[in-house]
């Protein structure tokens, strides 16, 4: 049991599928994770799960790899139901990264109506991906994920393989952007579809991710003291970006909401040009 205790979530899930229910059962929900890197130990470890519910889980995994063999079933209730979430609490500036979390998934859900009458080759329908693209690397990028790279990350506990997912979200979500970008130069709508929307699918499994499993996992460890640490590091990194790129992103996505979804009006400052003489950037 040990070498799968200390395997990829994903190969156990592929080798032993009943794994991913258990899981599921239980809220873990590794089965559509798109990388699967965390070891199978850690992924129990950071769900903070009661002793009871730890102890089922591992009888109930032990069993599904290990059919033929006697292993000795807990003296608890077993759990015959999916368990319910219980409401999450965050410190401080946890809870400022999940709010900043709503205003980048209220992007996410406008990312279909954008695509569906996208036409790049007028100024309007190009400058509707120009914009967003700039809201992911203002927002989302600089002014979220530079929080978590540089200051909450460094406080996490062990190298547990979690963080490096997260990052390698990062990196691949860049990826997507660049790839945006590149596309929009050459004029290929269906390479920015494909892109945009996997950065979409991307995000809206890392965020889930981060609220409801890494963030608790990250604040159950942080002292009083480093609570406050984080807070004043997280202020004074917004300092140094400045409010008005909040201010900006927020505009951009209101304006979205407002069903302005096919095209951005000519002359629009809601959000700078990220264009040069060359293309785009």
């Amino acid at each position: 049991m040990e070498k799968y205790l200390n395997g990829p979530i994903k190969e156990v899930i592929t080798n032993f599928p009943k794994v991913g229910t258990i899981l599921e059962q239980f809220n873990i929900g590794c089965v559509p994770c798109s990388v699967g890197s965390c070891l199978l130990k850690d992924v129990v470890h950071i769900h903070n799960l009661p002793i009871e519910q730890k102890t089922e889980l591992m009888y109930l995994i032990e069993k599904s790899i290990y059919p033929d063999r006697k292993i000795r079933q807990p003296k608890i209730k077993a759990v015959s139901e999916k368990i319910e979430n219980k409401e999450i609490k965050y410190s401080p500036p946890i809870k400022r990264l999940v709010d900043e979390h709503i205003l980048i998934k209220k992007l996410l859900v406008l990312i279909p109506y954008m695509l569906k009458n996208l036409d790049i080759k007028t100024k309007s329908g190009e400058q509707l991906i120009i914009n967003s693209v700039d809201f992911i690397r203002s927002y989302a990028d600089k002014f979220h994920h530079a929080k978590e790279e540089d200051i909450l990350f460094k406080y996490a506990v062990g190298n547990l393989d979690i963080i490096n997912t997260m990052l390698e979200d990062h990196k691949t979500g860049r990826g997507y952007v660049k790839a945006i970008v590149e596309a929009l130069t050459k004029k290929d709508k269906n390479a920015i579809i494909e892109n945009l929307t996997k950065y979409k699918e991307l995000l809206t499994q890392h965020i889930k991710k981060e609220d409801e499993i890494l963030y608790p996992w990250i604040d159950r460890g942080l002292s009083v003291t480093q609570v406050g640490e984080v807070f004043s590091k997280f202020n004074e990194a917004e300092k140094k970006i400045g409010k008005e790129v909040s201010e900006k992103c927020k505009k951009f996505v209101e304006y979205l909401e407002n069903g302005n979804t096919k095209s951005i009006v000519k002359g629009s400052r809601l959000l700078r040009r990220v264009t040069t003489k060359k293309g785009v950037r």
